[in-house]
């Protein structure tokens, strides 16, 4: 369940930056930076710390290859789709939501590396504490 709950809260952020919709941050501060300048900022500053988070412990468990290695294992996912005619890439708010559902993938799996490896291996990730 933990595993779920953190690609969920991986997708929402990157849904709630910018998604096809209406109902994104991107297009509301567009709209509404003017009059709502400072819950703007507010807003973005909260986005920006939470990217931070999801970012950093991503790059520290899997790194920039293992986020590589799992974008291009969805990519190829996708390719598949396609290929098989599942999947119509023609259109370009579908492709949106297909690059938010990678992402999240990728950042979901990097914060929840530490789970998937603790089950398959049984070694836990420990951090280096100074005493």
């Amino acid at each position: 369940m933990s595993l779920l709950l953190r690609w969920v809260f991986a997708f929402m952020l990157l849904a709630l930056t910018y998604n096809p919709t209406q109902w994104n941050y991107v297009r509301w501060t567009m709209d509404n930076y003017v009059e709502e300048q400072p819950l703007a900022v507010l807003l973005g500053l909260l986005l920006v710390i939470w990217y931070i988070i999801y970012l950093r412990a991503t790059l520290r468990s899997i790194g920039g290859f293992g986020m590589f290695l799992v974008l291009a294992v969805v990519a190829a996912l996708v390719w598949v789709l396609y290929d098989w005619g599942m999947l119509n890439l023609e259109n370009p708010d579908l492709n949106t939501w297909i690059a938010i559902l990678a992402l999240s993938i990728v950042l979901g799996i990097g914060l929840s590396w530490s789970i998937v490896r603790r089950m398959l291996s049984g070694q836990v990730d420990m951090d280096n504490v100074d005493n």
